[in-house]
This record gives C-alpha cells, structure tokens and sequence, in this order.
C-alpha cells in the first residue's frame, strides 16, 4: 500500500493524502481581492487529487504584500472574495489551506519600508526603518484579525509565513536582526515575534483545526539561521501548539550559495521531525511519484509540499497513484478519461 496515498489526521482533520499544494503566489490580483483566476487555478489542484490545496502568501496588512498583485486578508471584502474558493476545494474532497503573510523589508507596494532593522535586503533594495514595540504589537493583532478571516472564509488550516526573508524570518536571523532591544539578539530575543505571532494565531484558530509554520530552516550563509537553531524553535512551537512545520530554506539575502538540486531540503524536515517529534512537510524539487513516496514512506516527511510539478500538472496526483498502484477515485466529471 502507498504511504503517499494513505490519510494523514491532524487534530480533527483528515487530508485524504500526503501531497500538498505549496503556496505559490499568482500575482494576479487587484487591492489584494482573490478572483476567478484563484478559483480555476486552486480548484484545479484539488480536482487533480491533492490532498491539502494552500492559497498563496496572503499578506496581513496592505504594507506587507510582496508585490502590488498578491492576495490579502485585511477587509471583510477580502474573506468574501475567498469564500467561494475554500468552499470549491473542499467540494473536491481537498482541504483549503492558507498561508498568513508580512513580506518587512522585503515589500514592494508603499514606502516607507518596514523590517526588524534598518538594513536593505541588497545593495538598492529600499532601505526600510525598524519597526517599533507598539507596531509588533499591532502586527500581532493583524496576524490575529487575518486568522479570524481565514475561518471566515472556510479555510481550515492556516500557515504562518516565518521563511524566504519575509519579516518574521528578519526577526529569526542574526543576518537581519540587528535590533538591542527585547527583539534582538540572543535566539530567544529574536524569536520572541515569530512565537507571539504563533501563540496568537493558535489561540485565534479552532482547537479541532491544524495550524502550520513554513520556515527557511537555513540562510545558507556562516553566521546566519541555521538547523541547530530551527530544531529549537520548532521545539517552542511545538510547545505552542503549531501541528506542523513546512521546511523550506534561503530568501534571506540575495548571496546565498544553495546547493538546489531533487530532495537538497528533505534533510531538514527529517531533522526537526526526528529532534522534535513534531509532523513535518518536505519542499523542493519533488517531482517524481517514487520520490515522494520514498519520502513518506521511510519516514523522511509527514507530506510532500509541491509546487512547480503542480503548476506543470494539476492532476500529478492522480498520475502519481496510477504509478503507485493506487486505484484513486478520479472526479466524476472525469471518470470516462480514465485509463483502465
């Protein structure tokens, strides 16, 4: 039997399978407003067979898109965009996932530019300005409102965005935060954001419900964020209540040398899964049925997040189980295309 196709429970929810859907921005919207293009693409992942479907990075303020085109969820007008999409991902058997959001100094959409300190992602980058106590404060609440939103929506899990140098991964790295204040300097100063942000959103989101983290498990450069550190901080959020931890790495700066290549980050979720006892997702480069089932299968990962093998074919799933020897229900619409 494959263990990519078997169910996965966390808390109260059961994924029908262990492929998940990255969250992959799409910059297509307006103000921030899902619309038909989030529908037919995140629905046609969840018709393919996979079995959680996340929605792009969706930022919790306007500030904190990473570009002018990408999703947001800080209006009740924003909920209602999404409403019609987690309800179809759902109809599909999937589960509807989204991903929370602040993109820091690494924005594109007004200016001035916000971050843990006052140091430009690179040489003519904009040059953003620290942010205060009384704005983490505030960030936190955005964080919370945005989560209430999600649900709202229909959503049921939410990721919190702490990876690819976005502003809680500034906080988290000794590369961007330079901060000597209670916000910087040792690890549990710089981590002090990220677990606000992580207890609040847990606290926010129903008990019955899964909440994830993606992080950037390494910058790839000496001196910066590492595994030894993402193993401690997956134990604190572990104890905070996080379900799973999504193991990217890089975004940090724009310098560093990473070793890309099939599975080059499985390592780290197999780590902090092992060191923590905690469920883990692997990321990158999975694009081969066997692979991802050696992944699961031994132990590696809880589940294979997958990204541009999925915008290459949305129904890999169901080509995956075909190869695996899983007889997987196709969507009835579809049923006379399958091969027999």
């Amino acid at each position: 039997m494959s263990q990519l196709f078997t169910p996965l429970r966390l808390r109260e929810l059961e994924f029908r399978n262990r492929i998940f859907v990255s969250p992959m921005c799409q910059y297509s919207c307006s103000d921030g407003l899902a619309n038909t293009w989030h529908l037919v693409h995140l629905g046609a992942r969840a018709v393919g067979g996979a079995g959680l479907v996340m929605a792009e990075a969706t930022a919790v303020a306007p500030e904190g898109r990473i570009s002018p085109n990408d999703l947001g969820l800080w209006s009740d007008a924003h909920t209602e965009a999404l409403r019609p999409i987690a309800r179809f991902i759902k109809e599909q058997g999937a589960v509807p996932g989204i991903q929370l959001a602040h993109a820091g100094r690494k924005a594109s959409v007004e200016v001035p530019w916000k971050g843990a300190s006052a140091l430009a992602f690179a040489p003519g980058s904009p040059q953003p300005r620290a942010l205060d106590v009384a704005e983490l404060d505030a960030l936190v609440q955005q964080f919370v409102d945005a989560t209430g939103r999600a649900q709202a929506a229909g959503f049921e899990v939410v990721e919190i965005h702490m990876a690819h140098g976005y502003l809680l991964h500034e906080f988290l790295s000794p590369l961007s935060n330079r901060r000597s204040d209670d916000y910087g300097g040792v690890l549990a100063n710089r981590a002090r954001l990220p677990r606000r942000v992580a207890e609040a959103v847990r606290k926010r989101w129903p008990a019955t419900l899964p909440v994830f983290v993606r992080i950037s498990a390494s910058d790839w450069v000496e001196g910066g964020w590492d595994l030894a550190q993402s193993v401690t901080l997956a134990r604190w959020l572990k104890d905070t209540g996080i379900d799973l931890i999504d193991c990217s790495s890089g975004g940090l700066v724009p310098n560093a040398r990473i070793p890309a290549g099939p599975g080059f980050q499985t390592p780290f979720a197999t780590a902090i899964r092992a060191q923590v006892g905690i469920s883990t997702g692997a990321v990158g480069f999975i694009t081969d049925a066997v692979q991802a089932e050696q992944i699961v299968a031994t132990g590696l990962a809880d589940a294979v997040f997958m990204a541009r093998e999925l915008l290459r074919d949305p129904y890999w799933p169901l080509h995956a189980a075909r190869q695996l020897g899983v007889d997987l229900a196709w969507p009835p619409q579809y049923e006379r295309a399958k091969p027999r």
